[in-house]
């Protein structure tokens, strides 16, 4: 079984931490973005589907 063979220290492992909660938010930040611009309609070089089934009925 792997074993690390010291002790992190609590800065590098806080450090670790803030560095994967700023990825999450960077993302959660360009997904929030992304779909404002997909329900105003302005997206640009974002292909969604879209549903036939309203067509067909209309």
């Amino acid at each position: 079984m792997a074993v690390p063979k010291k002790k992190t220290s609590k800065g590098k492992r806080n450090q670790r931490h803030a560095v994967w909660k700023a990825k999450a938010a960077t993302a959660a930040q360009r997904a929030m973005s992304l779909g404002k611009s997909v329900l105003s309609g302005r997206a640009q070089g974002f292909v969604y589907p879209v549903s036939e089934v309203d067509d067909s009925e209309s």
